[in-house]
């Protein structure tokens, strides 16, 4: 059965990936009629519930993309299995592709627009997505079978003719599948094996209707409404219909298809057998209800074929107030320009409020003390926790009294060669300290640090040169500034550095996010790339193919009454390199 698991993973991470880039905006959830098919109890839902402009999203990323060179594909060619083989053959098709978005959407059959859903019926992993050319489709597989020597056995199920790859071991008695099927339009990706009920096939084919669906439950559309979202996309992991398969026998579907599957291997203990107890039933179910699920959805798109923005949220829901109170108080300030993605070539913000560490951490492990737990495992968790008491950080906390939080950003660099040396021609960054009294935290660092003894540093937001103190090199031509611009300690270099401190003189350190970090990959490497092409040194292809990247991202994590949010931004724009 681990055929079984290999296979699960593969689709899972595929379809996973493909999810990721193909987020893109019917205005309402229920007008989708492959929703209808989905079971309410689903895990695991990721879909497009409008139609995703993919060869406008596949224009205006082209080139900013790993390119793998002919020789490392060529090697992953050569593995042994050939199962391995067939799915290498694919991938290349598609990097293929990747150069003209025309050609590869032509190549695999796929329309300008599509809306791929991703899903499971327990533990059976679903992908469905609009196809155009099917037999365009079916000769990609083709193509993959003749360079590897896999091969499908062509099967029918109630009039649906679909191509199932085995993945159980030669001689096995289990049955494990992947299989692809065509209906009206829609391309299937799924997996079958001998210990899944012929009703998952036919639900999985789009034959047979869950006894309650995902349209029905209005699920989505309470998502949208409570997180903000778009609805272009939405995406869960339902927290409550784990816990209740993994607790009880036929709570169910996916709870059905673990039973079974234990039932038949058969071999010594039941592993579910420690948290299928009524305590535990209990006691997960209620820990559940209070995280009851893992969402996503956008919260900005725009798509053309030169340039593609998207923003995404990704919520882990939770109603326990005590908590998110807690962490909400923890809650520190990041600089307003760490928001703007193109106003930094990298950046990093921490947000916290140190005078809140200590009580919060303590108010999160009060509430995890309470109540007692009976559940093993459970109660021998709470047990260990009930050891380690934040109340000592207070102590250590002390020597930060009144910081809100502390910040990197790089603007501008330029690199320059001297006698065949790499050399820093200039800087251009910021480093700050936010603080009720940044004066008083730097005169209570003093005593520890005699280096600092002598260091005076004005008010009024005059700026001490940090040069001598730090005895750098001249040839490395930078000048770092020390000074205090309202209530933030930052040291810049150059002009855009002191233009962006002076900046942040005017702006009150308010509790406004935990942390945010963001990079511009063609700000970020095209210099050091630039200068290693006039060394004359070799640039190895994997780095070469980082030069021209016209790309973007952002990532942050806040609290709010929601829940816990990560938070994802990317922008790309298609590349100029021909």
């Amino acid at each position: 059965m681990k055929k079984i698991v290999i296979a699960a993973a593969i689709i899972a991470a595929g379809a996973g990936a493909y999810w990721y880039t193909q987020h893109g905006s019917s205005s309402s959830a229920s007008a989708n009629p492959l929703l209808d098919y989905i079971p309410a109890d689903t895990p695991v839902f990721t879909g497009q519930l409008k139609p995703f402009p993919l060869k406008n999203y596949i224009q205006s990323i082209s080139g900013n993309y790993q390119q793998y060179s002919t020789d490392s594909l060529a090697q992953l060619g050569d593995l042994d299995s050939p199962m391995a083989k067939f799915f290498v053959s694919i991938y290349k098709q598609y990097m293929d592709g990747m150069k003209d978005p025309t050609a590869l959407l032509k190549t695999f059959g796929l329309p300008n627009e599509i809306k791929p859903y991703f899903y499971t019926l327990g533990v059976v992993p679903v992908f469905k997505t609009d196809i155009s050319q099917i037999d365009a489709f079916w000769a990609v597989l083709d193509k993959a079978e003749q360079e590897s020597g896999y091969t499908h056995e062509k099967r029918t199920l109630a009039g649906i003719d679909y191509r199932a790859y085995s993945f159980a071991e030669e001689g096995s008695t289990d049955k494990a599948d992947l299989l692809f099927a065509h209906k009206d339009g829609i391309l299937t990706v799924t997996f079958s094996a001998s210990s899944i009920e012929p009703e998952v096939l036919e639900m999985a084919l789009g034959l047979k209707k869950p006894t309650q669906s995902l349209a029905a439950s209005g699920m989505l559309q309470e998502i949208i409404k409570t997180h903000g979202f778009m609805e272009d996309s939405i995406s869960f992991i339902n927290h409550v219909e784990i816990v209740k398969a993994i607790t009880s026998p036929d709570g169910n579907m996916l709870a059905k298809q673990l039973t079974k599957f234990m039932a038949e291997e058969g071999q010594g203990e039941d592993p579910l057998a420690e948290i299928r107890t009524p305590e535990c039933k209990t006691e997960l179910t209620a820990i559940a209800a209070n995280w009851p699920r893992t969402v996503a959805g956008l919260t900005a798109f725009t798509s053309t074929e030169k340039e593609s923005h998207m923003a995404a949220s990704f919520v882990v829901e939770s109603k326990n107030q005590a908590i998110l109170t807690a962490l909400q108080k923890m809650r520190g300030y990041i600089p307003t320009h760490l928001a703007d993605i193109n106003s930094t070539i990298f950046s990093m913000g921490l947000g916290i409020d140190v005078n809140e560490v200590a009580p919060s951490l303590t108010a999160i492990w009060d509430d995890l003390q309470k109540p007692q737990l009976t559940c093993a495992p459970l109660a021998e968790l709470q047990a260990e926790l009930s050891q380690q008491s934040p109340a000592m950080l207070g102590m250590f906390t002390g020597m930060a009294n009144g910081v809100k939080g502390v910040s990197l950003s790089l603007l501008d660099y330029k690199m320059s060669t001297q006698d065949q040396e790499p050399k820093l021609e200039s800087l251009d960054a910021l480093v700050s300290l936010s603080a009720d009294n940044p004066s008083m935290l730097l005169n209570m660092v003093k005593p520890f640090a005699p280096m600092l003894a002598e260091l005076q540093v004005a008010d009024n937001g005059e700026p001490t040169d940090l040069s001598p103190l730090l005895m750098l090199p001249p040839e490395l031509n930078i000048k770092p500034m020390l000074a205090i611009k309202g209530q933030h300690l930052v040291v810049y270099a150059g002009e855009k550095g002191l233009a962006l401190a002076n900046k942040l003189a005017s702006e009150k350190p308010s509790a406004n996010g935990l942390y945010s970090m963001s990079a511009d990959y063609g700000k970020m490497f095209t210099p050091v790339l630039t200068l290693l092409e006039m060394t004359g040194e070799p640039v190895p292809e994997e780095l070469q193919a980082l030069k021209d990247y016209n790309m973007r991202v952002q990532m942050s994590f806040d609290v709010n009454k929601q829940g816990l949010v990560l938070g994802s931004v990317m922008n790309s724009k298609a590349s100029d390199k021909k």
